[in-house]
This record gives C-alpha cells, sequence and structure tokens, in this order.
C-alpha cells in the first residue's frame, strides 16, 4: 500500500515540475505575447518556480526510486517556496502589481510541498533514516 502512495507522490511530483516548466517556459521565453497574455506576472515569482521546477521534476524521480534524500529536497522545496510566497505578500502589501492566478498557485504550490515533506518519511522504505550498518 505504501509503494502505491509513493508512487503516487514521485509521479505528481514529476507531472507538476513538467506542467510547471511548460507554462513558465512559455511566459519566459515566449516572448512580449506571452508574457501579455500571462497578466500581471511578478517575476522574482516566475523565475523562481521556473527554476524551482527542475528540482521538483528531480524531487519526483528520487521519491519513485525510493531514496530516503527525497525527503530533504521535499522539505527544501517547501521552505523556499514558502519564503518566495511570503516575499510575494510583501510585494503584495507594496502595492505591486500581481495576478491573482499568482496567489493560487503559490497556495497550491506551498501546499503540494508541505504535503509531501511530511508524508514522504512514512512512505519511503528508509524513511528520513540512513540505514543501520
Amino acid at each position: 500500500m505504501k509503494r502505491g502512495w509513493r508512487w503516487l507522490a514521485g509521479a505528481l511530483a514529476v507531472a507538476f515540475g513538467v506542467a510547471t516548466l511548460v507554462e513558465g517556459g512559455q511566459v519566459l521565453f515566449g516572448g512580449a505575447e506571452a508574457r501579455a497574455e500571462a497578466g500581471d506576472v511578478v517575476p522574482f515569482v516566475l523565475v523562481f518556480n521556473f527554476s524551482a521546477a527542475f528540482l521538483y521534476v528531480a524531487a519526483g524521480a528520487v521519491t519513485l526510486a525510493d531514496r530516503p534524500w527525497a525527503v530533504w529536497l521535499s522539505r527544501a522545496l517547501a521552505a523556499s517556496t514558502l519564503l518566495v510566497f511570503a516575499a510575494f505578500g510583501v510585494h503584495v502589501l507594496l502595492g505591486g502589481a500581481f495576478a491573482t492566478r499568482t496567489v493560487v498557485a503559490m497556495t497550491v504550490r506551498s501546499a503540494f510541498w508541505v504535503a509531501q515533506s511530511l508524508a514522504l518519511p512514512s512512505l519511503l522504505r528508509r524513511g528520513a533514516q540512513p540505514e543501520a550498518r
């Protein structure tokens, strides 16, 4: 049963990463038309999310491979996403332009990585602990 949940967690992380790479890449590299269509993009949030998407894929892959360091990678992603979300909040409070979809996306990203970091220790064969010798 744990194996099925681990596979689901890993597959979701990979899919989330690929989707983020596609969407973020279109806005970053799609030219002025793609940027205009995206609305009020907050550049540091966009760059962070696009960059982190490579780590989403890696975290999913190591989760699928049942590697204990998937826990630490998911915790790093959760912490860094929450930090960027807080910085985004400051940007908004200071009157910066933003799209509502950024609030939704950052909420989903934060919740996903916090959930992964809490669930993975029990889903991985060896959890967050190194093997005993």
